[in-house]
Formats: C-alpha cells, sequence, structure tokens
C-alpha cells in the first residue's frame, strides 16, 4: 500500500523564480520517495534592480504578481496540499521587499518569506546530501546564486561551518564584488579546509548544471578541475550571441554561466579539490524535504 502527497516549492532567486511539484511516495518500511513532478522557471532577474538601484521596479512588481497567480494555478490544478515559498539576497537587499511581499499575497495569495544566507544554505543542507557524502571523505559544498554564494564544510558525514558571501552572479555582472570579498572567500575556504588532506566540491546551482549537461557525463561522475577550466576558457571565447546562438544557452543563462564557472573554479582551486560533483540539488528540492521532515 503506497501514499502519495503533493508538496510544493517556490524559490525567489536573484536571477529567476521556480516552482517546483514534488509526488513524495510513502511505503510502510521503506525510506519516502521525492520524485518530481513539474518544474517551473521563470527568469525575472531581480537582482539586476535590488543590488544596482536598492529597489524591486513597479514592472517586475507587476511580473512577480502574475508569475505567483500562475504558481498559484498551477498548484490547484496539481492538487497541492502543502507549499512554502522563500524569497533570498535579492529581495533581502530591496527596500522596498516587505512591501513586494505584502503585495504578492494580497494579489496572487502567496505567502512569502525572506531569509537569510544562513537558512538559505540550511535549507539546501537539508536534501540528499548524506546520500553523496561518504563519512571519511571531506566536502566543500557550493552553491552559487544571482546574489550570494553558500559554502559548507562537510566532514565524516557533519556540518563543520558554513557562511554565505555577497558575491552571485547577478553581483559579478554589474561589478559589484570587490577585491575584499575575494580575498574573505579564499581566507574562509583556505581555513576551513587546511586541516583535511583531500577535498571534494560538490557544487549546486542552474549555471554548475547547465555546465555538467554539457559535458554529456553520467550523474554519479564528477566534472575535473581540468574539465571546468577548459570550459571556462571556451565560454569566455564565445561572445554573449555565440553562447546562445551556438551553445543553446536561454538568454539569462548565457551571461551569468561564466562568472558562475569562476566562482567554483576558485573555490576548487582554494580548497585544493580536483574534482567537483554535481547532483541535481537546490533551495527547492531542500524546501520540500525540509517542510516533509518538519525541519522549517
Amino acid at each position: 500500500m503506497i501514499k502519495i502527497k503533493k508538496y510544493a516549492a517556490i524559490d525567489i532567486g536573484s536571477n529567476a523564480m521556480r516552482l517546483l511539484i514534488v509526488n513524495i511516495v510513502e511505503q510502510e518500511g521503506k525510506e519516502p520517495q521525492f520524485n518530481k513532478s513539474s518544474l517551473v522557471r521563470v527568469p525575472i532577474r531581480l537582482g539586476q534592480e535590488a543590488f544596482t538601484v536598492g529597489e524591486i521596479s513597479e514592472e517586475n512588481i507587476e511580473r512577480m504578481c502574475d508569475a505567483m497567480k500562475a504558481f498559484n494555478l498551477l498548484m490547484k490544478v496539481h492538487k497541492v496540499e502543502r507549499y512554502m515559498a522563500f524569497a533570498t539576497s535579492a529581495m533581502r537587499e530591496a527596500y522596498n521587499g516587505k512591501e513586494v511581499v505584502a503585495i504578492i499575497k494580497k494579489k496572487a495569495d502567496i505567502k512569502i518569506e525572506i531569509i537569510d544566507g544562513k537558512k538559505e544554505a540550511a535549507i539546501i543542507a537539508s536534501t540528499d546530501l548524506h546520500h553523496l557524502l561518504k563519512t571519511d571523505q571531506t566536502y566543500l559544498f557550493v552553491d552559487v546564486g544571482g546574489g550570494s554564494t553558500e559554502f559548507t564544510v562537510f566532514s565524516n558525514g557533519k556540518i563543520i561551518n558554513s557562511r554565505s558571501f555577497k558575491a552571485g552572479t547577478v553581483r559579478l555582472l554589474n561589478d559589484m564584488v570587490c577585491d575584499v570579498v575575494w580575498e574573505e572567500i579564499e581566507k574562509w575556504i583556505k581555513a576551513n579546509t587546511q586541516d583535511y588532506e583531500e577535498v571534494t566540491l560538490i557544487g549546486s546551482g542552474g549555471n554548475i548544471n547547465k555546465l555538467f549537461k554539457m559535458s554529456g557525463k553520467l550523474q554519479a561522475k564528477p566534472l575535473s578541475y581540468i574539465y571546468v577550466n577548459s570550459q571556462y576558457a571556451f565560454l569566455n571565447s564565445l561572445s554573449y550571441e555565440q553562447r546562445i546562438s551556438e551553445l543553446g544557452l536561454n538568454p539569462d543563462r548565457a551571461d551569468v554561466i561564466i562568472p558562475a564557472t569562476r566562482i567554483y573554479l576558485n573555490a576548487m582551486k582554494w580548497s585544493g579539490a580536483r574534482n567537483i560533483y554535481v547532483p541535481k540539488i537546490g533551495l527547492s528540492d531542500g524546501i520540500v524535504k525540509a517542510m516533509y521532515f518538519n525541519k522549517i
């Protein structure tokens, strides 16, 4: 006898907004299965104005409301029984972020919580990472977003330390990450990985997922530092238009993929990691699992 629950997660990021709908299959004596039913991504780049002007524009508030109305209808059609919606760095930093949350609640009947970097990292860490982590190894988990990057060190299957830095792809595109921030990231990574003989990276985020897909590798296989570095050089050799026309990248992916790759490369270099594993996990996956296991 199996029981199926339907949960949904809404992730309002700096580069895009996502709705993930998941079938949770419960069977007595077995671990629950989390099967993706639907994923909808809307490329509303909130970080572009939140980080430069400091507010979400009227136009984007309207677009967000339309997207949330659509998400609400999709959840209704899918018969979703429970959902949570979280907003990250763009909404955190926009001075009208709380006002936007209130407008969306009124117009689209979606309740949104603006979360800090630490909670974001904790939610992502509550995904299926424990299946990947070998207890005798050390990992640096790197989740690159549009506004911030979350770093978490795991050793012996436990979280050793985590930190969120204001170094995301949209910020980098707008030259808003100064040398001091890069130095802080380098110092933090080296300080938290130097006691371990070998460190392996785990990458999360749309850009590393795209890089992995482009490699054609099987899911269980990692990408090497040499491969990621060569892809970085290759992507840099193409114009924005070529990355869209020749590689088939979406317009809102074709520009951010380069700064994202730079972050992963630096994290590998500073931790001494030779490989990066790319499981398909992110904030929305973490929200569903954290809801199910009553962690949020």
